[in-house]
């Protein structure tokens, strides 16, 4: 099986785009997104156009602040500074790589945590590691999509990452790890590489090494998620896997292009309205906020599904509360093995869904 990486961005951005619309009519205005970069790489340059492009795609306010490549960074942190304290803005992105005389961990650490859509302030890595609520960088938060939309199990299967980085490696390894599968990071001193490899029902590969990854390193049958973007001399875009060698082994495969790279960007999407939402219900009572979002998914007319905005994930007490809200039903529930009791019937376990009254 082919995981059309592409298929599924599209369509999830235009659920993002109807869910907009609805936060707008609601909260009189739309989710803002500011992209700043520096300088004019034209890799950078091809990336943030991508991600003004889908902001513009789903409604969002998106806006870039262009700099020069000799900026100083007292200037690039002031600018930052000053988005931080805008009341209207959700999301701060600053586009990698800077100019050398910057130093990206600062410009990093500079970003507001609760306005980090990428997923890279400490604060927000800090949260990740400790099973704490946080914002999940788009690559790895991607990767997780596409496993979930392929169909493909993780609890107890044997996971293996090709790659131990901060922005990918890592980060995906922590949230397959959540997900209860057995996990493994491999990198380049990893002995018979090919060998552990061979083990994993599910194999990510993000290495940055071209078409690396042979068939002599997946298991039949294995899921094969491949983050890697390299190009050939002959100017062909490819991937850490050799693709042609590997699809008929692999029981599912992502391409390269048109499989991780549109997730990257929906994902940058979806925190965004997930950092929008945070900042809108911020302050309000337990009770008034479960009472709020029934009320955005009746406005939404979502009833009885099971896909619900993934920043509720850290509100793990939501589950069966009735009797702690005086007998009024504030319309979430997660699934357990009393949701027969509850009326809920023909869920997974483990995912959010509404039970409107």
């Amino acid at each position: 099986m082919i995981i059309d990486g592409k298929q599924i961005s599209q369509s999830l951005k235009d659920a993002m785009k109807i869910e907009v619309d609805a936060l707008a009519e609601q909260y009189g205005r739309r989710p803002c997104l500011m992209v700043i970069i520096v300088g004019d790489n034209p890799a950078s340059r091809s990336y943030v156009r991508g991600k003004i492009k889908a902001t513009e795609y789903c409604g969002f306010d998106g806006h870039l602040v262009e700099l020069p490549e000799d900026v100083s960074e007292a200037t690039l942190l002031a600018e930052i500074d000053k988005l931080n304290n805008d009341p209207l803005v959700d999301g701060i992105l600053v586009q990698l790589p800077l100019p050398k005389h910057i130093s990206e961990d600062k410009v990093i650490a500079a970003i507001s945590a609760e306005k980090d859509v990428d997923g890279f302030h400490p604060e927000n890595v800090a949260r990740l590691w400790l099973n704490q609520h946080c914002i999940l960088p788009c690559t790895p938060k991607g990767i997780i999509e596409l496993l979930d939309q392929a169909g493909v199990e993780m609890a107890g299967k044997k996971a293996v990452v090709i790659g131990r980085s901060n922005i990918v490696g890592k980060p995906v390894a922590k949230l397959l790890l959540d997900r209860n599968a057995t996990v493994t990071i491999a990198h380049s001193r990893t002995k018979d590489l090919a060998a552990v490899c061979r083990e994993a029902d599910i194999l990510v590969a993000a290495v940055g090494r071209a078409k690396m990854v042979t068939a002599e390193y997946v298991k039949p049958g294995a899921a094969v998620i491949d983050v890697g973007i390299n190009r050939t001399e002959d100017g062909k875009l490819v991937g850490d896997v050799d693709y042609e060698a590997v699809l008929p082994v692999a029981g599912a495969i992502t391409p390269v292009p048109g499989g991780v790279g549109p997730m990257t960007i929906t994902m940058l999407m979806r925190n965004t309205i997930e950092c929008f939402l945070e900042r809108q219900i911020l302050g309000k009572s337990y009770v008034q906020k479960h009472f709020q979002l029934r009320k955005f998914l009746i406005d939404m007319d979502i009833n009885e599904q099971k896909y619900i905005p993934q920043y509720l994930s850290h509100y793990n007490s939501i589950k069966c509360t009735c009797s702690q809200l005086k007998r009024k039903c504030c319309g979430i529930w997660k699934v357990s093995k009393r949701r027969k009791k509850h009326g809920i019937s023909e869920q997974n376990e483990g995912t959010y869904i509404t039970r409107l009254q």
